[in-house]
């Protein structure tokens, strides 16, 4: 963040400016981050700040190009950003895995992003697939470790292609990774200060190494947070509760593969992916902020795609960046247009255009009286 002297008519007044690096990406990504900018320049523009942002192409179409995902420059020039906002990436003429592997995850990776934050909240007017939950019954917080487990990619094959083939894919956990994403989680809840209720989700009855370090480390951490009241379910058991009693949870910390998993579901209940938000977060770098839904390929250029998931990752982004009254405007203004306004959050059913979904959004955004 930098500062800058804004001079008006009658006033002078320092400002504060954030340099953001936009991908679109791929498909209908442009479509949303479109309005995601429609919203964030709305939000800035009445709270007094500005954000300076810089476009880059990354995606399937430029690899398509130049077989190139992510340039060799690109991490050390991202760095230079408060953040990075992101559309979507996937392209249905690239093989599965070149984009995710070449850009999400080494994004993810090289910026140490460390924590994967999904929200879970059901807005007013939104049709959720549990019968009798309401908007007070979902609203937590899934913490996923983002950089180890699984997703490192360590493993291998032997005599692949033979009937004798074997594949090995190794979960990596090390003390340092497993903590730092706990204690953010711990600290998460604590700022949340909703039911101060932390689970560990995990599966120690099976996998008895990398759980019992997430376990000892979860209740040695929990030591120093004696007004946080600490639980674990194993991930099976998680799966249930979300949909009979999600009402339950406030804040989940897991492993990156149980993460990725029970976030899907997640979204589910909280009324589709085209609501879906989240964060790839380094509190001490660069983090990323992205909606849910993937690129949706075959509904691009017909300006049907819901842009609410992007609206509300904008909205993350600047909670993170420490404008939260801003982040709080965008939320109301999201739940204005969910309870008065859409028929359905599904793409070509909300009784609007993606544009005017967005439009909606900064209309409210910018006529909604400020609380506090």
């Amino acid at each position: 963040m930098k500062k800058r002297v804004c001079k008006t008519k009658k006033e002078v007044s320092i400002c504060k400016s954030y340099k953001i690096a936009v991908i679109p990406g791929d498909g209908t990504g442009p479509e949303v981050i479109r309005e995601g900018v429609k919203v964030l320049d709305a939000v800035s523009k009445r709270m007094g700040f500005k954000l300076d942002y810089t476009y880059y192409d990354f995606g399937g179409e430029r690899y398509l190009r130049t077989g190139e995902t992510l340039p060799d420059s690109a991490i050390e020039e991202l760095k230079k950003f408060n953040a990075i906002y992101l559309g979507a990436i996937g392209h249905p003429d690239v093989k599965p895995g070149i984009l995710e592997k070449g850009i999400l995850l080494r994004l993810r990776f090289e910026l140490d992003q460390y924590v994967n934050l999904r929200p879970v909240k059901l807005y007013p007017g939104v049709d959720c697939p549990l019968k009798d939950k309401k908007p007070e019954d979902i609203d937590f917080v899934v913490v996923r470790e983002n950089t180890e487990g699984l997703y490192t990619g360590s493993g291998g094959f032997l005599k692949k292609g033979t009937a004798d083939e074997v594949a090995i894919q190794v979960s990596i956990n090390t003390r340092k990774g497993v903590e730092r994403c706990i204690r953010y989680a711990f600290e998460y809840c604590k700022k949340r200060n909703k039911k101060k209720k932390l689970t560990l989700c995990g599966k120690t009855n099976v996998l008895t190494f990398a759980f019992d370090l997430w376990e000892r480390t979860f209740y040695e951490v929990a030591k120093e947070y004696p007004d946080i009241t600490t639980d674990y379910a194993h991930v099976d058991a998680i799966t249930m509760w979300f949909v009979k009693n999600p009402e339950w949870f406030d804040v989940i910390v897991t492993d990156n593969m149980f993460g990725d998993i029970i976030t899907d579901l997640g979204a589910m209940i909280q009324g589709g992916m085209g609501i879906a938000a989240g964060g790839n977060i380094n509190p001490e770098g660069v983090s990323m902020f992205e909606p849910i839904g993937g690129s949706a390929p075959k509904y691009t250029g017909k300006n049907v795609i819901n842009p609410l998931a992007a609206i509300c990752a904008g909205g993350m982004m600047l909670e993170y960046l420490g404008e939260e009254t801003a982040s709080k405007l965008i939320e109301r203004a999201v739940i204005e247009v969910t309870s008065k306004h859409l028929k359905s959050l599904a793409a070509g059913k909300m009784g609007y255009s993606t544009t005017e979904v967005g439009d909606l959004v900064a209309k409210y955004v910018s006529e909604l009286p400020l609380e506090g």
